[in-house]
């Protein structure tokens, strides 16, 4: 250990670039780590989304656009735009606010976000489909046109 060290500390000096860019991605790693352990949000698998749907009677809200929308969507979805959730305009589904939502997007990205929204606006039970649509269909599941 006592000739670790020093060759630690000369290693350091001569890449610093490189040691700085370690420390931020472990330090990135942690935080993506904390954040996703606190957050009330849960990311499914289809599976755990179909036990959902057919066990808790799960709500399944769409944030694609409508022609996206049109051209397949998981049976009894609902179409609703991730901009209507930032301004608060809930509407059609604000009476679902105690039942499980499952929130599903073209890849997963934006639906966690939304998810996120939904949580802090009072949902109880909020879940994002991992992979979106695009995973859904991977995985033969029906789409409704």
């Amino acid at each position: 250990m006592e000739e670790f060290m020093p060759l630690a500390v000369q290693f350091a000096k001569n890449h610093t670039l490189l040691v700085v860019a370690w420390v931020a991605i472990f330090v990135a790693t942690i935080y993506v780590f904390v954040k996703s352990a606190l957050s009330k949000v849960k990311l499914v698998n289809n599976s755990q989304a179909v036990a959902l749907i057919n066990n808790k009677d799960a709500v399944v809200i769409d944030l694609r656009s409508i022609d996206e929308f049109k051209r397949g969507h998981i049976i009894n979805s609902k179409q609703f735009l991730p901009s209507d959730i930032k301004k608060h305009n809930l509407g059609k589904i604000e009476q679902h606010k105690e039942m499980p939502i499952i929130l599903v997007c073209a890849t997963g990205a934006t639906a966690n976000t939304s998810a996120e929204i939904l949580s802090k606006q009072g949902f109880s039970e909020v879940y994002a489909l991992q992979e979106g649509i695009a995973g859904w269909n991977a995985a033969n599941l029906p789409l409704v046109k």
